[in-house]
């Protein structure tokens, strides 16, 4: 019989046609801090099934990344060719979004303490709030 797997949330950010570079882009940014987008191809062309990823391909993701306030620029970088190239970074909401790809609900309600939990309570009543129709 399968394994049941974790009750984990499946954001927005993370489906689709380009969920697994999202990923990978926040996961090289989260681990090795802000990059350039030559920089982040580089790391990304490392990895298993990234291999054939082109820089137009990587420049776009991080573009629309940004746009959806999950990416921000940090700066400029001067480029070997003597330009310059903008610098990002994951925003806290990034951040956020890959902590909770990353965490078993089920668990998190089963050994959270009553201290904990209605602080997480609190934090999301008001979006709860805003999401109903009068």
């Amino acid at each position: 019989m399968p394994k049941p797997k974790p009750s984990t949330i499946k954001l927005q950010v993370f489906k689709g046609r380009e969920a697994k570079l999202n990923k990978a882009v926040f996961r090289i940014l989260a681990l090795k801090g802000p990059h350039a987008v030559y920089a982040l191809l580089g790391e990304i062309k490392k990895q298993r099934g990234f291999t054939d990823t082109r820089y137009g391909v990587v420049r776009r993701r991080v573009e629309a990344l940004e746009k959806q306030d999950y990416l921000m620029r940090v700066g400029f970088e001067k480029t070997h060719v003597g330009s310059y190239a903008p610098v990002y970074q994951m925003t806290p909401r990034a951040e956020l979004a890959l902590t909770l790809s990353r965490t078993d609900l089920d668990r998190l309600v089963k050994e959270s303490d009553y201290a904990r939990i209605i602080q997480m309570l609190e934090t999301l009543k008001p979006l709860e709030n805003r999401n109903r129709l009068p």
